[in-house]
């Protein structure tokens, strides 16, 4: 089936009197993230924050990808709708990060980071006590990695490893098989959406 992909723009894309006064309160050095339907409102405020504030980095934010922010950046800002992204970037970037959502500021809590932290470790203790573990791989182009799954899966020690492919990866559905552990090949932020689910780069990041 072919799959055509057509940017839809958020008709939501009008600054309040109050965003100069948020700009003012950044740190100086920023990465400017954005949501695909937002790209035109992230223009709009990189051409403020130019004016205020160096920009270090610059990016369309996505659920499969893990951007290498430049070290001297102090802080991000997320255009964007919903707090997924915002917390997945301040988890993986350990920055404090700031989400302008629909004329909202908002920045991210410590406490909503530390959620995250105690999944990955209940992910790793499942992961550790099981004996069956189930190994994800997305057909999707860019997230497809049956070589490094077929790799691991051959590596276990005292486990058995299931692999699982699909296109669509719903954790929901883990609930029909009988397996506590998950390891994930596929999208690299599948891991913040259950406790079964530990990334494979990050379980070989523990365990050495």
């Amino acid at each position: 089936m072919k799959k055509i992909f057509i940017p839809v723009v958020s008709k939501l894309n009008n600054l309040p009197e109050t965003f100069s006064s948020f700009l003012n309160g950044l740190p100086n050095e920023i990465a400017l993230f954005y949501s695909i339907q937002f790209k035109d409102l992230a223009e709009e405020i990189l051409l403020k924050l130019n004016s205020k504030k160096s920009i270090s980095f610059i990016s369309q934010v996505l659920g499969c990808s893990k951007p290498k922010i430049p070290r001297k950046t102090e802080a991000i800002l997320l255009v964007g709708n919903g707090r997924f992204h915002a917390i997945s970037l301040s988890y993986e970037s350990k920055l404090p990060v700031y989400l302008y959502d629909n004329g909202n500021f908002v920045k991210i809590t410590k406490n909503e980071v530390d959620k995250l932290i105690s999944m990955e470790k209940a992910a790793f203790l499942n992961y550790l006590s099981s004996e069956k573990v189930g190994i994800l791989v997305s057909t999707k182009p860019g997230q497809e990695r049956l070589k490094k799954a077929l790799e691991f899966k051959e590596s276990l020690e005292n486990k058995k490893g299931y692999i699982f492919i699909s296109n669509e990866i719903n954790a929901s559905e883990f609930e029909n098989f009988s397996l506590r552990s998950y390891v994930n090949t596929a999208c690299p932020r599948m891991d913040l959406v259950s406790p079964k689910i530990i990334n494979l780069s990050k379980l070989n990041e523990l365990k050495s």
